[in-house]
């Protein structure tokens, strides 16, 4: 019998400068692990935040209203509905901007750039990993698609034990790439220099030799790894393609180029909102996402989140919005509202909601907002990439999702802060899945649950003197 070498799971194709290339699980890894022994996942959290929120009553529809697309994956998924997040308001701030920053911590932020404490995924990741993570891994990794710019705790949703943030979000496919998987160039000044480079250069030039090697009967794995790992790299070779696109030079077929976008202090330089295509918002939050869940599966990142538009985003959506292959909706916001500026936007749906309306304005944003939050989950659900137990990355992983009002009106801040949607992946079987539950407890007490109860960690989020209320219908 020829006797094959356990590989070690932390294996990286190592190229020139700071490229460092995750491998997904193989069989020749099945020995090790990261917890010290046997087929167990690592410990992973993922803060998902959508903008705007979606209204209680809307919450009670289940399926049949505009959370249907998580019906997709919800036996991986728990939706918590009755969280009460009323502890984060500020007297005399914005109610998205407390919903938002209370998010994940459900405790008052403290200024624009500094929450009142850690956010779930962080405390996770400082008790699991008390001397840090192994090497190679990006200590935290924030990114998503937003345009509102106006206080950092509308879009960034992720703190440190001090109420600092964990990293700073990036929000261009580029940047993302290389915070990933480095640039692999020689440094330069000069962008025209760097995108020629780019355009006959691939990063995965770098790690050829080691590629070879592995492919080759020297590196002791089975054709099914050596498939897996061809595989794995066609797939960033071509997401690097989707970013950076391609030359006249090259061969391949032709990619799309990087998104056009507006970014930074050109999103939303006034507050009155920008005008975007369904197509353009679209193609801009899933290549992040689809570079986000590479890293995932890559194992370079396992703590942080994405953020999919942020608090109290200012858009004037345009577009044919097709589910499932039908067309569902046509949306055309300032044509709706019959004016421009911050008052043609989105964000006025969730002022002008009523219960006793239709709202059908609203539900298809928040329809859509669902089937993009689906649309990576899914990326993370992929069996390509299970883990060494044979489940998901989503079913192992904490994927937890939340917003940040659960009625947009500013006329009752108890209402605003009130039953918002909550849900989360099972975390390894830590929690119930495959189900809609009625919590009706404080978020400091869903979260408190999950870290005591669920990962049996001996901490306790929020005020010292508050005894946490277990919330049982969240647990197996």
């Amino acid at each position: 019998m020829r006797y094959r070498k356990v590989m070690p799971r932390r294996t990286f194709l190592r190229g020139a400068g700071s490229v460092a290339i995750g491998l997904p699980f193989l069989g020749a890894m099945r020995s090790s692990s990261v917890w010290g022994g046997g087929d167990e996942a690592p410990a992973r959290a993922f803060n998902l935040f959508f903008g705007l929120g979606c209204p209680t009553p809307l919450q009670t529809e289940g399926f049949a209203g505009p959370l249907e697309p998580l019906s997709e994956v919800i036996d991986n998924l728990l939706i918590v509905r009755g969280v009460d997040q009323v502890r984060g308001d500020i007297p005399g701030a914005n109610a998205h901007f407390d919903g938002a920053t209370a998010s994940f911590n459900a405790i008052p932020s403290e200024g624009e750039v500094q929450a009142g404490g850690p956010s779930i995924d962080q405390v996770i990741r400082r008790q699991v990993y008390p001397d840090g993570q192994p090497p190679g891994v990006i200590p935290t990794l924030l990114a998503g698609t937003w345009f509102r710019r106006s206080r950092p705790g509308r879009y960034l949703h992720s703190w440190n034990e001090d109420g600092s943030p964990a990293d700073l979000p990036i929000e261009r496919p580029a940047a993302l790439f290389e915070r990933i998987f480095g640039s692999g160039l020689p440094d330069t000044n000069d962008p025209n220099e760097e995108k020629r480079l780019r355009q006959k250069r691939s990063i995965l030039d770098s790690v050829l030799p080691q590629y070879q090697h592995m492919m080759s009967d020297a590196s002791n794995l089975g054709q099914a790894s050596r498939a897996r790992i061809a595989d794995h790299l066609d797939n960033i070779r071509e997401h690097e393609q989707r970013v950076f696109g391609e030359g006249p030079e090259c061969e391949l077929p032709p990619q799309p180029q990087p998104s056009t976008l507006p970014h930074e202090g050109a999103a939303d330089p006034d507050g009155s909102g920008i005008d975007i295509t369904i197509e353009d918002l679209t193609s801009e939050w899933r290549l992040m996402s689809d570079l986000y869940a590479l890293a995932v599966q890559c194992d370079v990142v396992r703590f942080g989140g994405m953020t999919y538009l942020a608090a109290g985003e200012r858009i004037r959506l345009t577009g044919d919005y097709l589910y499932q292959g039908e067309l569902l909706h046509q949306f055309n916001d300032q044509a709706i509202h019959g004016t421009g500026g911050s008052a043609g936007c989105s964000h006025e749906f969730w002022h002008q909601f009523n219960e006793n309306a239709e709202n059908l304005q609203l539900r298809m944003h928040v329809h859509l907002k669902m089937r993009e939050l689906v649309y990576f989950m899914k990326k993370l659900d992929d069996p390509t990439y299970a883990d060494a137990n044979g489940q998901s990355i989503l079913h192992n992983a904490l994927v937890s999702i939340s917003t940040e009002s659960g009625d947009g009106r500013h006329n009752d801040i108890i209402r605003e802060l009130s039953g918002i949607f909550h849900a989360f992946s099972p975390a390894g079987g830590r929690l119930r899945s495959g189900e809609i539950v009625d919590a009706n407890a404080e978020a400091l007490d869903v979260y408190n649950t999950i870290l005591q109860q669920g990962f049996g960690l001996d901490y306790k989020m929020g005020p010292a003197d508050r005894p946490v209320n277990v919330v049982d219908a969240i647990l197996p």
